[in-house]
């Protein structure tokens, strides 16, 4: 199944939570939090002009990872895999 997202809105798989600290200790499931970065899957069209009609590009690019905020998008499932749906305003910064 694949998902395009409409408009504004961009796909992003959330990165795998870190399993172990840098000290080596494993971390329990109940001590891991939810990565706020990923690798972008999916892009809109873009935001729509009224002026021209035309549509304006992203600033980012599939295959960009990026750092996003706790709460931002929508999560959804897929197939098992774990997506979120947000816009570009989401999206903090891009790791290079």
């Amino acid at each position: 199944m694949k998902v395009r997202p409409l408009g504004d809105k961009i796909l992003i798989k959330r990165a795998e939570p870190e399993t172990r600290t840098d000290a080596g200790i494993y971390l329990p499931e109940s001590a891991k939090d939810k990565p706020r970065e990923g690798k972008i899957m999916a892009l809109g069209d873009g935001i729509l002009n009224k002026e021209s009609g035309e549509y304006m590009p992203f600033t980012v690019k599939k295959g960009d990872r990026v750092i996003f905020s706790s709460y931002a998008g929508t999560e959804l499932k897929l197939e098992g895999e774990e997506l979120l749906i947000m816009t570009e305003e989401d999206i903090l910064g891009v790791i290079d």
